[in-house]
């Protein structure tokens, strides 16, 4: 497992402290492995989800660090969703 991973869950779980989501997103980082959240638990696995994120490391750092915003990031196509697109909306929300 990587720092970067571990260090992002870390993060994650600061970031979603009080906020429960309903359902999975995994975030998919190439090269590196995953991060994955399912209700208020934050891991680093690659298990199935609703919805999963595919980004580079880069993208993935900027986003969690608040640099990157992750609809801009969508739209210029530095990340990829698939499967339950309402699902990135509410990890978003809770998110803040």
């Amino acid at each position: 497992m990587s720092d970067m991973l571990t260090a992002a869950a870390d993060t994650l779980r600061a970031q979603m402290a009080g906020n429960d989501l309903e359902g999975s997103v995994k975030f998919d980082i190439e090269g590196l492995g995953a991060v994955r959240v399912e209700g208020a638990v934050v891991s680093v696995d690659d298990g199935e989800a609703d919805c999963v994120i595919t980004a580079d490391s880069e993208t993935f750092a900027a986003m969690i660090s608040g640099d990157l915003d992750p609809t801009a990031a969508f739209m210029s196509g530095k990340l990829r969703i698939e499967g339950d697109m309402g699902m990135a909306m509410k990890l978003s929300a809770a998110l803040g």
